[in-house]
């Protein structure tokens, strides 16, 4: 081909990674760009996508999913050394506390749940909630680690990346896993959302509530100059990755550069959602006064045409109110500030379920309702400003759509909500379930990481075949 020694030579990326490293760049290329993790256990799916509506900081459970009337008979009663326990803030003096609100049964099948989630109530029937969970410290950081990636270390993918790497992309314009952030990091940090040794090409693109969606999404050059520019960047990764030990790093950055390119005329559409009805704006609470309530009201709304343009994980996180990055975090003000949060999510979560339905989406679709700990059954002292501290003996979470059964409550605690005392779950069994409701074994999803095969359960996780239809 003639060209002008003078003038650059702009070649497709395709080009430039099939030359690089005798080949290797396009074989990883490839590899990123695959359908599926190579050498996974696939079967019938029930489901492709998942939102997770991450409630940081430890919704109580005694509040919300886990009716215990004998904590209200026994309030002010000191707890005793019987109930003590190293996974909870708790001492022997003190008190048991009943909760502020009322459960009641709701819908067709009766499910308990809190006056202090009304909207969630009225689709109680879509809920599988599971009252045994059991996670590992009563601390932040290392419980949202174990909630996303499986260890309370971290160092770890998340499973919103794990999602991406095992599905791969229903659509080339958009990344696999998104996070509708609330502009803060939670306590564990990034690794939260990361992609630690998956390719790059996993990890969260975030999308945030306030202001401009993602940073520098329209290229101030337009498209033909960002198109030399990738291009210019691709010659020089060529050269990179053929001089370092793992060029497959190299490609996965510039997986997310392509992938950046595609989304400039993507993101901002899914994004903007002045053009849905009035009567759904209504349904997820945008028309709120309180203005925490309307970002998580538009970021659930996005959540949904995410979705439905086919990511395969988006998460939410909560917006703090406060200043306090975990917002359900309330060891004092219990009532006011859990109340607080209920009015920030509840009608949004609940649209989203309903609004999912309603599209026929919903079944496709895996809604997981989650923090990362649950909340003391009691106190130091009864008072009107007294709260809850972290406890992970015992907590609820619930699960909607995606194949998994509505209206029912999985595994026991105590009278007290203590400690469980019947069909203990912990998180690797909710990821492996999740995974297989994809279509994919969690035993089998692997990726070969120094020197050994790696996976989002390691060495743990079991599928809760009684949580699904």
């Amino acid at each position: 081909m003639n060209h002008n020694p003078g003038m650059p030579i702009f070649r497709s990326r395709r080009e430039v990674l099939a030359s690089a490293s005798a080949g290797f760049g396009w074989l990883a290329f490839s590899g990123l760009s695959a359908a599926a993790a190579a050498g996974t256990t696939r079967f019938a799916a029930r489901a492709k996508n998942v939102i997770f509506c991450f409630m940081d900081g430890g919704p109580s459970h005694v509040d919300t999913f886990d009716p215990k009337p004998e904590l209200a008979k026994r309030q002010g009663e000191t707890i005793g050394e019987s109930a003590v326990s190293k996974r909870s803030q708790s001492t022997a003096n003190r008190v048991w506390l009943g909760s502020p609100w009322e459960f009641r049964r709701r819908g067709e099948s009766g499910l308990r749940v809190s006056d202090l989630f009304p909207r969630l109530a009225g689709v109680a029937d879509k809920l599988c909630v599971v009252r045994s969970m059991v996670g590992e410290l009563p601390l932040h950081g290392q419980q949202n680690l174990l909630l996303h990636t499986g260890r309370i270390l971290g160092q770890a993918p998340s499973l919103g990346a794990w999602v991406s790497y095992g599905l791969g992309s229903e659509n080339r314009n958009l990344p696999g896993y998104v996070v509708l952030n609330n502009d803060w990091v939670p306590n564990g940090g990034l690794e939260n959302f990361g992609s630690s040794y998956l390719p790059a090409s996993h990890q969260a693109t975030t999308i945030r509530a306030r202001g401009v969606p993602v940073d520098n999404i329209v290229a101030s050059g337009g498209a033909a100059a960002q198109r030399r520019t990738l291009a210019l960047l691709a010659e020089q990764d060529r050269d990179f990755a053929a001089a370092v030990s793992d060029p497959a790093a190299v490609e996965g950055a510039i997986a997310n550069y392509e992938t950046a390119f595609r989304m400039q005329g993507t993101v901002p559409e899914i994004a903007d959602i002045s053009g849905e009805p009035d009567h759904i704006r209504k349904l997820y609470g945008i028309d709120s006064a309180d203005e925490h309530q309307r970002f998580y009201a538009t970021q659930a709304l996005r959540a949904r045409r995410l979705v439905e343009a086919g990511v395969r994980f988006v998460e939410i996180t909560c917006p703090s109110f406060d200043g306090n990055n975990s917002p359900w975090d309330q060891h004092g003000l219990l009532k006011k500030n859990h109340e607080k949060n209920a009015r920030i999510t509840d009608r949004s979560v609940a649209a989203l379920i309903v609004d999912l339905e309603q599209r026929g989406l919903l079944e496709d679709t895996i809604v997981l309702w989650a923090g990362e700990m649950g909340r003391t059954p009691h106190t130091p002292k009864v008072t009107e400003t007294c709260g809850r501290d972290h406890h992970v003996n015992g907590y609820s979470l619930f699960l909607a759509g995606g194949g998994f059964r509505g209206g029912m409550a999985h595994g026991r605690t105590d009278d007290f909500g203590n400690a469980v005392v019947e069909d203990a779950a912990d998180i690797h069994d909710i990821h492996a379930t999740i995974l297989h409701q994809l279509g994919i074994d969690h035993e089998t999803l692997t990726f070969r990481h120094g020197g050994r095969d790696h996976r989002l359960t390691d060495v743990f996780g079991r599928v809760l075949t009684g949580l699904l239809a």
